[in-house]
Order: structure tokens, then C-alpha cells, then sequence
């Protein structure tokens, strides 16, 4: 549930798309990047609730209302809100309204106090994983290494915006775990733009003194959108 405590725990990274994020989604192919802008979108969306919400009925009540309206554009025109129109005309298509909607389960589960290991652990399945996932099936791609690296991108963020320095030290190792599963071979060409996510995410992680749009960052997404390592 949602709760003052919670909301000091967790600062989730949910302001303007990253300029990195829109570069990793541009190796994307050109039908499907409005389809993965607007998933991405979302996630901002629903973080911003957590970070922006003190009052737990508040939060509560607005993640009902997105978990509900998701759920809705299966069976109803979207309404006249800019990232729900958007998943309604370049996600839904092909990934249900429903399935879309465990996203906000996702971020939901850092509500709960004390944020166990079970709480990150869905965090992880359902935000990461599931957005992930979505996308994979916008992009018409299976690779096991997709789940793992959607959660560890999850992992690695949250632990960024944990204010106990232990807990986000755990939660940074589990993240690494993960992204080094997901980023341990050649990706295929159509999942790149996840791969180039996956990378970033193990950089924030592992080399923290190379600053979000260095050119040693840049340089290493460009190699993997060639040869997929």
C-alpha cells in the first residue's frame, strides 16, 4: 500500500526522457519506436506518482485510476489523455490494455513498508519485466535475455534512488546480477534498443565516473547497436 514512509525510501528517476534513453530507443526499427515511446512513457507516468504523492490514499487512488484506465482500452476508445491515446494507438494493437496494466502493479509494490525483498522482487518482475516484455512483443522478438535485462534495468534504478546505503547496495548487487545474464552474448538486431538499455542501466552501476552522455558511454551503445555485444 501506499505510505509516507515509502515515499522517503524511494526518489524514482521519472522527470523528461534521457537523452541515452532516446538514443537506445532509436536502434529500435521505425515502426515500432511510437510503440516504445509510449511504454515508456507510461513508466514515467506512474513513477511521477510516486515521487510527486505524500498522502497514502492519494497515491493509491491514483494508480487505481491508471491500473483501471490501462485495463480499459481493451474494450473502450482511449481517453483524452496523451500517453493512454498513445498506447491505445501504437501498443494495444499488439500488448492488451490488462497486460500493460501490471506495469503499475510494479511500482506499487516499493509502496509497502518495510520494502522487503519480496516487495523488489515484483518490482522488478513488473515494472522491468513486464515493460520489457511489452516491448519485445512490439518489437516481434524472443530472447529469454530480455526478462532479465528489463528487471535488472528496474534494479539498477531503484537502487540509485534508495536513501539507506545498504539496502541500496543489495539491491545494486542484485541488479548486476541480472544485467550480467542479460548482457552476456550478441543481442539480436530488432532487441538492440533493450540491450542499449540494459547497457546503461550496468554503467550506472559499474562506472558511475563516466558521466550520462560521456562519449565513452555514447561510444559503447553505438558498438552494440553494431555487432550486438
Amino acid at each position: 500500500m501506499v505510505n509516507k514512509t515509502a515515499s522517503s525510501q524511494t526518489e524514482p528517476a521519472v522527470t523528461a526522457v534521457h537523452p541515452e534513453r532516446a538514443l537506445a530507443l532509436s536502434y529500435a526499427p521505425v515502426s515500432t519506436r511510437p510503440g516504445l515511446e509510449a511504454l515508456f512513457a507510461l513508466d514515467t507516468a506512474l513513477g511521477t506518482i510516486l515521487k510527486t504523492t505524500r498522502e497514502p490514499i492519494v497515491g493509491q487512488m491514483r494508480l487505481t485510476w491508471w491500473y483501471e484506465a490501462l485495463g480499459r482500452l481493451d474494450t473502450a476508445p482511449p481517453p483524452a489523455e496523451p500517453v493512454l491515446q498513445a498506447l491505445g494507438r501504437h501498443v494495444v494493437p499488439q500488448v492488451g490494455g490488462a497486460t500493460i496494466a501490471t506495469i503499475a502493479e510494479g511500482w506499487e509494490a516499493l509502496l509497502e513498508t518495510p520494502l522487503d525483498d519480496a516487495a523488489v522482487e515484483r518490482f522488478a518482475r513488473l515494472r522491468g519485466g513486464q515493460l520489457f516484455a511489452a516491448a519485445a512483443s512490439l518489437l516481434a522478438v524472443s530472447d529469454d535475455r530480455i526478462a532479465a535485462a528489463g528487471e535488472g534495468w528496474a534494479l539498477a534504478d531503484l537502487s540509485l534512488r534508495l536513501s539507506d546505503p545498504q539496502r541500496a547496495a543489495g539491491v545494486a548487487a542484485m541488479a548486476r546480477g541480472r544485467l550480467d545474464t542479460a548482457l552476456h552474448g550478441r543481442w539480436p538486431r530488432r532487441a538492440r534498443s533493450l540491450g542499449a538499455l540494459a547497457l546503461l542501466a550496468r554503467a550506472d552501476l559499474t562506472a558511475p565516473e563516466h558521466p550520462a552522455g560521456s562519449p565513452k558511454r555514447v561510444g559503447r551503445l553505438l558498438l552494440h547497436r553494431l555487432v550486438g555485444y
